[in-house]
């Protein structure tokens, strides 16, 4: 239980004033008592967090464990005014779990009164779930242990508020959400604590030679977390063909045509190889691999910070790899490209190597910034977000 918990506690460290042994990586401040900080949880049973205000429907006998969330309604999670504070986990379950439902409910943040929020994303896909496929797994940031619940152990520092709001942007009615928002009050948080952001964003399809953009220019000081994606490869233009030789690309701090930080493709930036296939690590992991159908696939820069100073664009490319003997040249309808400067058409006696592509792509990102607000448009309509799934 130590080895899990100590990338947490190493996070927290690195945006928070918390007790100096945390931040060595010792537990020792697992028995220290914190003399400013007062713990709340936010829930249906107590959904204000207030002292002493906590089980009173049906005698205490669990009379509200869950609230029904109807079509174009809000519900807010966990609102708090006028203190400081860190949210320290948040674990929420719905008793519909399918990818339409998980797409048409939205999370939002809001950090010290913003007007606009700074994490904002379908429900499922903040929670690392991609596509809306629930799948078992367990990382640094996210788990969802037996496929059916979503828990977030992310760190979220504000200095005088914050408010956690779920919208039902669908056609129909949830039944039943339940959850927890657990957080401390009275957090003294220093200069140089960062807020927590998270944004969503879907192309279907992408554009050939424009590099997907997992998070958009952002401008401002901050630590870039990374990220989970979801791809739907396009069958009927490559058929059955690897889609994923693209390179990330991370742009900072005055980066303009090429990038300080590059990889390699997107099973080697996920630490895997040789194609993806089912695996979940604390830090890196494939959630859903329906081979030549779909994947979500996740990536977290704890161990390996990348810090930005000025500014941040992260992207990834959509390249494929034909394999020796493959029929797609000539079969496909339309022409296919050469990976390179220009679309350069590849012929009937292309032999094997890397070519263009255009595909379904999806990604929830997270990153903090030295500000509330981080400038993004707001995500894509309910409707574009959940067709095709």
């Amino acid at each position: 239980m130590q080895i899990r918990s100590l990338p947490i506690i190493l996070l927290f460290a690195a945006v928070s004033t918390y007790p100096a042994a945390a931040q060595t990586g010792v537990l020792t401040d697992l028995y220290q008592l914190p003399p400013q900080l007062d713990s709340r949880w936010a829930s249906a049973e107590n959904p204000t967090g207030e002292r002493g205000q906590g089980g009173q429907e049906n005698s205490g006998r669990k009379g509200r464990p869950a609230v029904p969330l109807p079509a174009g309604k809000q519900l807010i999670l966990a609102e708090v005014s006028g203190q400081s504070g860190t949210v320290r986990r948040i674990w929420l379950t719905v008793i519909q779990r399918d990818p339409k439902m998980l797409r048409s409910l939205r999370i939002d943040m809001y950090w010290d009164g913003a007007r606009t929020p700074a994490v904002s994303a379908p429900l499922g896909d903040f929670f690392g779930v991609g596509l809306g496929r629930t799948a078992r797994f367990e990382s640094a940031l996210f788990s969802n242990p037996e496929g059916r619940s979503f828990n977030c152990y992310i760190p979220m520092p504000f200095r005088t508020g914050m408010k956690i709001v779920v919208t039902n942007e669908g056609q129909t009615d949830l039944g039943m959400l339940f959850y927890d928002v657990d957080y401390t009050l009275g957090d003294r948080h220093g200069p140089d604590v960062l807020y927590f952001h998270a944004y969503f964003r879907h192309e279907n399809p992408t554009t050939l030679q424009k590099d997907y953009q997992i998070l958009p220019h952002v401008t401002g000081k901050g630590r870039y977390l990374g990220a989970n994606l979801g791809v739907v490869p396009d069958r009927a233009h490559y058929l059955d063909e690897w889609w994923g030789e693209g390179e990330v690309k991370i742009y900072k701090d005055g980066d303009r045509d090429h990038a300080t930080l590059v990889g390699t493709g997107s099973e080697d930036y996920i630490g895997t190889g040789w194609g993806e296939g089912e695996f979940s690590n604390l830090y890196q992991g494939c959630t859903v691999a329906e081979r030549h159908v779909r994947y979500c696939f996740y990536r977290y820069h704890v161990p390996d910070p990348i810090y930005f100073r000025q500014e941040i664009q992260v992207t990834i490319q959509q390249i494929g790899y034909l394999m020796k003997g493959s029929s797609l040249p000539s079969s496909v309808p339309g022409p296919l490209y050469r990976a390179g400067t220009g679309l350069v058409a590849i012929g009937k006696d292309f032999v094997e190597g890397l070519y263009e592509r255009h595909d379904d792509w999806s990604s929830c990102v997270y990153f903090y910034l030295d500000k509330p607000e981080n400038g993004l448009p707001p995500i894509e309509p309910v409707d574009r977000r959940t067709e095709d799934l």
